[in-house]
């Protein structure tokens, strides 16, 4: 419990910190991004250092692996944001605020998400088969929906926003930083707090692969929640960071689809282990080594390939410009 309290109060510290500083709305320049994503980085690897000296080789190996899983994944949450900041249309210097706020509502929901996981797995075995199952399911619609190439995702609200809205109302426009307004006498929300609300709802759909997941990896609740809160503190600053960065990574739910069906099947295996079946169990050395080669190689294959599709519309374009050029000459 000294433990806890301890995280708990020294994420509050952080977080307040993370706050104090962008308190003021403002366009995120690249270089403060970049800065701040460092940061949190060495903050996870410090801990992780940590729990590598004082909890062990086990404890500090299931935590980083943890935590990779779970940054890896939040980049591929970074696509939907980015939708509903533009559905919302969000002014820039305000969307570093929704993004902090959306962020804690996120680590409450999941914080709430692993509490009732480990209280499950706890008493009940055969949810990792559950779990090992739905992470395969995942793992192969993640590889169809990357094959039909339907980039153009459209976000919708979901029933607790459309609830939301229509209990309290909206305004028809942002308000700077106020979250709700007084309208004929009639206290309403901002576009601001509807936003707000959007990104950490939507987070918890993301919770429902991220979260089995990790307890694949580990089935200590301490391990999983601290891995949980240093990749989402650090993704409003990478949001800024790779924003446009992202449609370069065309390989990536690949990746993410690998790691998904990997764990799910390290998940089986546990289960099968526990119920006596002598199979195999995957150590969380392999696990980190696994998870980590395939997201070097599917940045490394997408870069690649990105790299050849501008040459290849570069060539296409000299081309058409040389045809037209003859035609008019």
């Amino acid at each position: 419990m000294t433990l806890w309290v301890l995280t708990i109060l020294g994420l509050c510290a952080l977080i307040a910190v993370d706050f104090f500083i962008g308190r003021k709305p403002h366009d995120v320049s690249i270089k403060e991004a970049g800065i701040w994503t460092v940061v949190w980085i060495v903050l996870a690897a410090l801990f992780g250092v940590g729990l590598l000296i004082w909890g062990g080789g086990q404890a500090g190996g299931e935590f980083f692996a943890g935590f990779i899983t779970e940054k890896s994944l939040s980049v591929d949450n970074l696509f939907v944001f980015i939708l509903i900041m533009a559905k919302f249309s969000v002014p820039s210097h305000l969307q570093q605020r929704v993004l902090l706020f959306g962020v804690l509502i996120a680590l409450v929901l999941r914080a709430i998400f692993i509490a009732a996981g480990a209280a499950v797995i706890a008493n009940f075995s055969w949810v990792f088969y559950i779990f090992g199952a739905f992470l395969i399911y995942t793992a192969w619609k993640l590889i169809q929906e990357a094959r039909s190439g339907d980039d153009e995702e459209e976000w919708e609200e979901n029933r607790l926003l459309k609830a939301a809205e229509r209990k309290f109302g909206v305004a028809d426009q942002y308000h700077g930083t106020k979250l709700f307004i007084q309208k004929n006498g009639k206290k309403i929300m901002t576009p601001l707090m509807i936003v707000m609300l959007a990104i950490g709802t939507t987070d918890v759909l993301f919770a429902m692969d991220s979260i089995p997941a990790i307890f694949g990896l580990t089935q200590d609740p301490y391990i999983v929640f601290t891995a949980n809160a240093f990749a989402l503190m650090g993704l409003r600053q990478l949001y800024f960071l790779i924003g446009g960065l992202l449609k370069k990574l065309v390989h990536l739910s690949y990746g993410l689809s690998v790691i998904l069906g990997f764990i799910g099947v390290k998940l089986v295996l546990h289960a099968l282990h526990e119920n006596g079946v002598h199979v195999p169990e995957i150590s969380i050395p392999v696990s980190l080594g696994v998870i980590c080669g395939v997201l070097v190689i599917t940045t490394i294959t997408s870069l690649m390939a990105t790299k050849k599709q501008t040459e290849k519309e570069a060539a296409e374009k000299a081309a058409d410009e040389t045809e037209k050029d003859s035609i008019e000459a």
